[in-house]
């Protein structure tokens, strides 16, 4: 099967696409950009085409009829055991280069003790492995080193003092050790874990031998499946690092707006607010740019900007729009500089506002900043696609609605549940025009 694959290299997640001959997506990939960002390009990649293969099982099974209604369920299952599989070959990985940190390090007296505490730290990790992937589980991330980094410190500060070792010994191991395991690409052991998850989410399955047979053959058919990568497009805030040949690079700009034309064909204007930037994109009826706005090198209005905010809050990121909803009062913030924010957050929480309206203030400040972006490209047309990270942010979208139609009136606003994507799919669109219009067959360099 031929693949087309835009990656979009962002500056605190990178995504990838796959489509398919039809312009179908399979699959979708994300990972957090790395020190690395070659690595962080292969992960995304990888993760997109693993994606791919759990739709066309979706696909296969559908068409075999052989779960009876069951197949979410033993989909979901097959996912979990997967992830499963995959955290806990990490998980080993990183206790073998803990123990190899551990051989260098200057603790003194405390080495073998610091070596025993790791052994039983990494032995409670695998122990608890199978609770984090069950079914129900809440994960506040599904990246390794989130998952292993919060479980770790926890375990780890137990540890310690029942071993009667300083903490910050465990502390000094790790941090020395996940960043050479989190640049791993472990892709040779992705169908070694389908396999073995088949099999375990097999035991879960009431039925016999011959439905088994029913279910496991259009599997290992998928699995057999060659998945070619035609054709590679990269773009992002990092794509200048991309392992790519020039001819497979494409500006971010051209890739949201050609991605939100995929989602939305009706797409005139694009506001897209990322981790770094903030861009406002108007495009023709084929998703061809015409004209475009960025802010300037300042992080403000972007989602840098809430992640700090969130930082002087002492909350999650992901807390920020929720608690803004809860707001009853309109508060005006009159900085969206990072810099400034802090001082101005402390001084009206001593002025006695709720941190409820100062969130909601927050918000507005930023699609107010957003607004103007969008004015110097050309204003607001119809219709209107919010795209970027910060489009999950149920807060900034309420001010972006209101904004909106207070400026402009009713128009129609899309926001996909999937538009953080949407650089990767210009890109994989990018990539399957190259070879299906232009006729273009060089891979892009891996």
């Amino acid at each position: 099967m031929r693949c087309f694959i835009g990656i979009d290299l962002g500056s605190t997640t990178t995504k990838a696409v796959v489509i398919d001959e039809n312009q179908n997506i399979l699959g979708r990939g994300i990972t957090n950009s790395r020190s690395n960002y070659d690595t962080a390009a292969a992960i995304a990649k990888q993760e997109a085409l693993v994606n791919s293969r759990f739709h066309l099982f979706r696909e296969a099974l559908g068409s075999a009829g052989a779960l009876d209604g069951a197949l979410d369920a033993f989909l979901a299952q097959l996912e979990r055991d997967f992830r499963s599989e995959q955290y806990l070959e990490q998980l080993g990985d990183l206790a073998a280069t803990c123990q190899r940190s551990l051989a260098t390090a200057k603790f003194g007296d405390a080495t073998a003790a610091v070596g025993v505490a790791l052994t039983e730290v990494f032995g409670r990790l695998a122990a608890e492995a199978p609770q984090l992937f069950a079914p129900g589980a809440k994960r506040k991330s599904d990246f390794f080193r989130d998952i292993a980094g919060s479980q770790y410190l926890a375990t780890g500060e137990a540890v310690a003092k029942e071993a009667g070792i300083r903490y910050d010994f465990l502390l000094n191991v790790f941090d020395r050790s996940i960043i050479e395991v989190e640049n791993r690409v472990y892709g040779d052991s992705i169908r070694r874990h389908l396999l073995a998850a088949l099999e375990r989410t097999f035991v879960a399955l009431p039925d016999t031998a011959a439905r088994r047979q029913q279910v496991e053959a259009p599997i290992k058919g998928i699995l057999d499946m060659d998945m070619e990568e035609t054709y590679v497009v990269g773009t992002g805030y990092g794509r200048a690092r991309l392992p790519f040949s020039k001819e497979h690079i494409r500006s971010e700009i051209l890739c949201h707006g050609l991605g939100a034309h995929m989602m939305h064909p009706g797409t005139a204007t694009v506001l897209d607010i990322g981790g770094q930037d903030t861009k406002a994109i108007q495009v023709d009826p084929h998703g061809i740019v015409e004209s475009f706005q960025m802010n300037d090198r300042c992080a403000a209005g972007c989602g840098r900007y809430l992640g700090y905010i969130a930082d002087e809050m002492n909350m999650g990121l992901h807390e920020l729009g929720p608690m803004a909803m809860k707001s009853t009062k309109t508060i005006r913030i009159n900085s969206t500089c990072t810099v400034f924010a802090g001082a101005e957050l402390r001084d009206r929480l001593s002025l006695g506002d709720r941190r409820e309206d100062i969130m909601a203030g927050l918000h507005r400040a930023i699609i107010l900043r957003a607004m103007s972006i969008l004015a110097r490209s050309g204003g607001i047309r119809n219709e209107f696609t919010f795209t970027g990270g910060v489009a999950k942010n149920e807060a900034a979208v309420k001010a972006l609605k209101d904004l909106v139609r207070e400026n402009y009136g009713d128009l129609k606003l899309n926001i996909n549940p999937d538009s953080i994507y949407t650089g990767a799919l210009g890109g994989a669109t990018f990539a399957w025009r190259a070879v299906v219009e232009e006729g273009k067959v060089a891979e892009a360099r891996q």
